[in-house]
Parts: C-alpha cells; structure tokens; sequence
C-alpha cells in the first residue's frame, strides 16, 4: 500500500493531503475521502488505507486549511470557527483540485466514476459533489452524516433533484446533528425523487460510531458501513 502526504493547490491556498492506493496494479477508481468535525487522525487515516486495499484510489484532504495549516487536533480545541469555514459551496473548487491532482497519478481512473466517503459535516458535502457532478460521481456515502436535513431553504434534502448516484446513509441513533425526524424527511425526499439510495439506521450507535478507538466507537454498526459501503462501489465503481 502507498501512503502518501502531499500540498495541493487551491483557489485558497494549500490542501494537505493524504493519497491512499495499492502498490502494484490499477488504474483504480477514485475515491473522496471526506473527514469529520475531529479533523484528520490515525484512526480516520486507517480507515482511509483499509478502503484504497480494496482496490481504490483514496484521497483523504485537510478541509480546515482555509483557517489553519495541517494538524491533528487537540480534543480541547475549539472546532466551532474551523467547521464554518468547509461548506458546500467550497467543496467544489476543492474536488476538482483534487481530481486534477489524481489525473496526473497513473494509479488514479481519471476517466472513470468517482465516489466519496463523508463523515459527520462531510455528510452534505458528499451530497453537493454528487448533485454538482451527476454524470461522474456514481456513489455516495453519509456515515452518521450531520445536518443534511435542515430548516434553511438550502437544505441539502432540498438540493438533490439532480443526483445520479447511489445514495447510502449510515444514520446514528438518538443523534441531535441527524434525528430520526429528519432520517424520515430523507427517506421521503429521496423516495420522490426516485433517487437509488439506501438508509441504515444504526440502532444504539452514536454520533461517531465509525472511526475506531473513540468512546463512540461500535463495531456492529462500523462494520456494517463497511459492508454497505464496499458493495455500493462494487456496483458502481467496479
């Protein structure tokens, strides 16, 4: 496996981040690897690899570094002005860095479908990619994604009438970011809008329940992510 730490060029400065594919073989479809609120850690660069193994081109990218250079977070530090600074709008120009960036790595299927991974803030992100870029992202997954249904008028539920892609949800219980009137507001809007899309609503997980090695860790829903997740791109991706 090749892991990599590289500098990519934005429109606003400097993106770490971290490249994930097998060593021999490929092309290998690409694959965004979007983090949640605790930023990039072991535990999400693990996760990362152990996707890339499966015969994947994996980025994973440093979205805070609009507001500050590349670090792993300190459990204290204040997440709060770090998350306003990703959103969906933003994550357009940073994608196609990063597509740009894959198409020079022979390693990368540059002309193939793409997918993406988010966690937890990167719920939504994942949905504007694929609502963006309908006839090249062939399938998304929000894993105890937080916020895709809101109140505003540009609530990610309200923006998928364009989506192509495969949908899967990996929604937490008892989760405030994501309630379970809000998971039924999802499976309402992606019903009428004949989207492919799948919910798992993981009973007795928390928010975070992917990433190994945290309080919120449960294996039984983290595995079962996995499950979904790799068939998904089997199917879509090849």
């Amino acid at each position: 496996m090749i892991e990599r730490q590289v500098e990519i060029q934005t429109p606003e400065g400097s993106m770490t981040t971290f490249e994930y594919h097998p060593e021999e073989g490929g092309p290998y479809p690409i694959v965004l690897y979007l983090m949640d609120a605790p930023s990039i850690r072991p535990a999400l660069r693990d996760m990362a690899s152990r996707l890339a193994t499966a015969g994947y081109y994996v980025l994973l990218p440093f979205l805070f570094y609009r507001v500050t250079p590349y670090h792993e977070l300190d459990p204290d530090e204040d997440r709060r002005s770090l998350m306003q600074s990703v959103t969906r709008h933003g994550i357009i120009p940073d994608a196609e860095a990063l597509l740009d960036f894959a198409a020079k790595n022979d390693k990368a299927d540059s002309d193939g479908k793409i997918g993406a991974v988010g966690f937890c803030m990167s719920g939504p992100l994942v949905m504007a990619l694929a609502q963006t870029w309908p006839d090249q992202v062939a399938a998304i997954a929000s894993v105890h994604g937080a916020w895709v249904v809101t109140h505003e008028d540009d609530s990610p539920h309200r923006q998928i009438d364009q989506i192509k892609a495969e949908v899967y949800f990996g929604w937490a219980d008892e989760d405030p970011t994501a309630t379970v009137d809000e998971m039924k507001i999802m499976d309402r809007a992606m019903s009428d809008a004949g989207i492919n899309y799948r919910i798992d609503f993981m009973k007795g997980a928390m928010h975070g329940f992917a990433p190994p090695g945290g309080d919120r860790y449960n294996r039984e829903a983290a595995e079962k992510h996995w499950e979904r997740v790799h068939a998904m791109f089997r199917r879509n991706l090849g």
